[in-house]
């Protein structure tokens, strides 16, 4: 079983990429999925989490609101990385899991998407990391018109990544996302068969 680690930044079309590769036969394994699984009301991580930040990061429901949540930690380095330690490791071990049940049913490619694979340690997971990438110009396009965030914000959350080239550089292969859809598409599939379908 191949497990391919894939990356990039946000606005650089990672999650798109993930649904191409699923198309083309692999299993994905998303972090937000998993974070989204960790942070099921009265587990562990859950309660760690709400003792770390407080009763005002929690929906009606008991469901932490993350968009409360990222507003507090985006905009203070301290405090993400206070959230990192409390779900980094957990959330590990859940895709480690995750990993295993694939490769006991026999699949052929896994693919882990995550946003912060190599800050979480998790391309120790994975065989080979490949990373979504455009220019920092065209992601702030993006996120301005997908996300409807300012220019300042935009860069405030692409300057909470690690750094665009230092990803590049610890990846096994670049997927270019800095045309349109026909072009990722054709980037991936080239990848696909080049690294995969041999």
């Amino acid at each position: 079983m191949l497990v391919i680690g894939l990356t990039g930044s946000i606005g650089t079309g990672k999650s798109e990429a993930a649904r191409q590769l699923e198309a083309l036969g692999a299993s994905i394994i998303s972090a937000d999925q998993v974070g989204h699984e960790a942070y099921t009301p009265n587990t562990e991580a859950w309660e760690q989490v709400v003792v770390a930040f407080g009763d005002d990061i929690l929906q009606e429901d008991g469901e932490i609101d993350r968009k409360k949540l990222g507003a507090v930690v985006f905009s203070d380095p301290g405090q993400l990385d206070r959230l990192n330690q409390i779900m980094h490791p957990r959330m590990a071990r859940m895709v480690s899991d995750k990993i295993e049940v694939l490769r006991g049913q026999g699949v052929g490619v896994v693919v882990v998407e995550a946003a912060l694979l190599f800050e979480a340690g998790w391309d120790s997971l994975v065989e080979e990391v490949w990373v979504t990438d455009s220019p920092e110009k065209i992601v702030i396009e993006r996120l301005k018109q997908r996300n409807g965030m300012s220019e300042e914000e935009a860069r405030k959350r692409i300057s909470s990544q690690m750094d665009r080239f230092e990803r590049l550089e610890r990846s096994d292969a670049v997927i270019d996302n800095s045309g349109d859809m026909a072009g990722l598409e054709s980037a991936i599939k080239e990848l696909w068969d080049r690294r995969v379908a041999v």
